[in-house]
């Protein structure tokens, strides 16, 4: 049974910064994450659920919403099977519940093509 599992949500200040982790685990990902691309999106109050970021598990490009360019950096460990998200000079609307997604593969942007899912980190962002 395969398992993301998100930490490192919580409250902060306006120009603030927060790491996130995604932690993997489960058969389909073995011993290790590699082959799988990883992403992180984020659903803010009554909103659909946006891209952020992702990185894929070839290469380590990595892709990101104009929105969270030159703040948020992805980073991944396979050996620890953990995606991060830094995420510095945060703004209230950065407001949101972030998920962590993993998709076999190359890289996607696309929210529809992750088929496995974390539970979810909230983060607010005080003005």
């Amino acid at each position: 049974q395969v398992q993301l599992v998100e930490s490192g949500g919580g409250l902060v200040q306006a120009g603030g910064s927060l790491r996130l982790s995604c932690a993997a685990s489960g058969s389909t990902f073995g011993s290790s994450v590699m082959g799988w691309s990883m992403g992180w999106f984020r659903q803010a109050p009554g909103k659909e659920r946006d891209f952020v970021t992702a990185i894929d598990w070839s290469d380590h490009s990595t892709y990101y919403a104009d929105s969270v360019k030159g703040r948020f950096t992805i980073s991944r460990d396979n050996a620890k099977n953990t995606v991060y998200l830094q995420m510095n000079s945060l703004k209230p609307e950065d407001t949101a519940v972030y998920y962590c997604a993993a998709v076999n593969g190359r890289l996607r942007t696309s929210e529809y093509e992750y088929d496995t899912w974390g539970q979810g980190t909230q983060v607010t962002v005080s003005s």
